[in-house]
C-alpha cells in the first residue's frame, strides 16, 4: 500500500465497549454484572482502570462508554465523572460493528472530522506510558495516512482462542512499529498458530482500534451497506425509537467481519504495553502471581500438595487438597470447580443454569 497525506489533527475521543453477558468468570460475574465490572486485577474494576489510563489519552469530556441499558445503572456508579450524554445505550446486542457505528455516528454529528480510539472495557493494562504512547501512534497514522488501525499483540504462546494479524510493508521507520495489514487471520488451529509465533509477522488481534469518523463512514459505505443504513438512521432526524428500531434490524457482526478484514487502508501498530484480555480464571494467574508449586491464591485459601491450582476463596476458607491443575472459585451463593484446562468452557455452566438444569439433592 502507498502512503497519502491526510489533514492535521483531529480532536481525538475515546470509546470504551462496556456490553458483555457475564459467562466466562462466573460466578462472580453474572448477566446483570460482567466482569468489566469486577475488580479482578486490582482494587478498580476492568472498567475503573480502563476509563483512568485512557485519561492519559483524551479529557473526560471525550471519553465515551456504550453498554446496553440494564448495565448503564453500574457504568454510572462506576464512573461518577462521565459527562450524562457520554454513556450511550445501546439498544440490542448487536456485535461490536453496530456498537462502534453508533459511537461514531455520536462523535461525526459534534465534529465530522474527528477521530476515535475504542477499547474494550474488560482488559488488563498495566504500562500507562508505553499504552499512552502507543495510542498516540495510532492517532497520527489514522489521521495522517486515513487509515483504519489496529494494534496487534506479540504472540508469546500458540494461542488458538485468538485471531492473528499478519503485517505487510512497514509505516515509516520509527517506534512503535506500525505496519499495512497483510491480512486478518481467523482464530487458527494449534498448528498454525506455533507456526505464527516467532516469525515476527503475526501479532494477536487486539480488538483494540483508532480510526478518523470520516475514515470509518467511507468503509462502512463501502463494504457494509448495513451498517451504514444504521448510521444514516442515527444521525437523520428521527425519533430515539426509529432509531433504536434500526439499530435492532442490523443483523449482529464484529467490527472485523464487517469492514476491518475488507477495508483497504488498515494499519497495525504492534504494542509495547503489557496487555491481557483476561478472557478466563486461568488467565489470571499471571496476574495474581504464582508460586513454586505453579499455585495461585487469593482470600481465604489452604492448598495441600497442590500444583498448578488456582484458588479464590472470596467468601470463606477454600481447602484444596492433592489437587492438580484445577480452579476453585468461591462466591456468595455459588462454587467452581473444574480444569483449569476447561476455563473457557465455565459459559457450559451458565447456560445451563438457564436452562434449569441443576438439582437440589437432600
Amino acid at each position: 500500500m502507498g502512503t497519502r497525506t491526510g489533514g492535521g489533527r483531529s480532536t481525538r475521543y475515546a470509546v470504551i465497549m462496556a456490553g458483555g453477558s457475564g459467562t466466562r468468570f462466573w460466578p462472580h460475574s453474572r448477566r446483570a454484572k460482567p466482569k468489566q465490572f469486577l475488580a479482578i486485577v486490582g482494587q478498580r474494576t476492568l472498567l475503573q482502570d480502563t476509563a483512568q489510563r485512557l485519561r492519559a489519552v483524551v479529557p473526560m469530556r471525550r471519553l465515551l462508554v456504550v453498554a446496553p441499558r440494564e448495565l448503564a445503572g453500574l457504568v454510572t456508579e462506576q464512573l461518577p465523572r462521565l459527562p450524562a450524554e457520554n454513556l450511550l445505550i445501546e439498544p440490542a446486542p448487536r456485535g461490536t460493528a453496530p456498537c462502534l457505528v453508533l459511537a461514531a455516528a455520536w462523535i461525526a454529528q459534534r465534529d465530522p472530522h474527528g477521530s476515535m480510539a475504542v477499547f474494550p472495557a474488560d482488559h488488563a493494562i498495566t504500562d500507562v506510558d508505553r499504552f499512552r504512547g502507543d495510542v498516540e501512534r495510532g492517532f497520527e497514522i489514522a489521521e495522517r495516512e486515513e487509515a483504519l488501525v489496529t494494534f496487534g499483540i506479540r504472540p508469546t504462546h500458540p494461542e488458538t482462542g485468538y485471531g492473528y494479524i499478519e503485517i505487510g510493508a512497514p509505516i515509516r521507520r520509527t517506534a512503535p512499529r506500525a505496519s499495512w495489514v497483510r491480512r486478518f487471520i481467523e482464530k487458527p488451529d494449534a498448528v498454525r498458530a506455533r507456526r505464527f509465533v516467532g516469525t515476527g509477522r503475526h501479532f494477536w488481534n487486539s480488538g483494540m482500534f483508532v480510526w478518523r469518523v470520516d475514515a470509518l463512514r467511507a468503509a462502512v459505505a463501502r463494504h457494509a451497506p448495513a451498517l451504514a443504513s444504521l448510521w444514516a438512521a442515527l444521525e437523520g432526524n428521527g425519533t430515539v425509537s426509529s432509531a433504536a428500531r434500526a439499530f435492532r434490524r442490523v443483523p449482529p457482526v464484529s467490527i472485523d467481519v464487517a469492514v476491518m478484514e475488507r477495508a483497504e487502508r488498515v494499519a497495525v501498530v504492534a504494542a509495547r504495553f503489557d496487555w491481557s484480555d483476561v478472557g478466563s480464571w486461568a488467565a489470571v494467574a499471571e496476574r495474581w502471581g504464582v508460586d513454586r508449586d505453579g499455585n495461585t491464591e487469593r482470600g481465604d485459601t489452604l492448598l495441600i500438595e497442590c500444583r498448578d491450582t488456582l484458588v479464590y476463596g472470596a467468601t470463606r476458607l477454600v481447602a484444596v487438597l492433592g489437587a492438580r491443575d484445577l480452579l476453585v472459585v468461591d462466591s456468595h451463593d455459588a462454587v467452581l470447580v473444574c480444569r483449569r484446562d476447561r476455563a473457557q468452557d465455565v459459559r457450559r455452566i451458565v447456560d445451563a443454569l438457564g436452562r434449569g438444569r441443576y438439582r437440589r439433592v437432600r
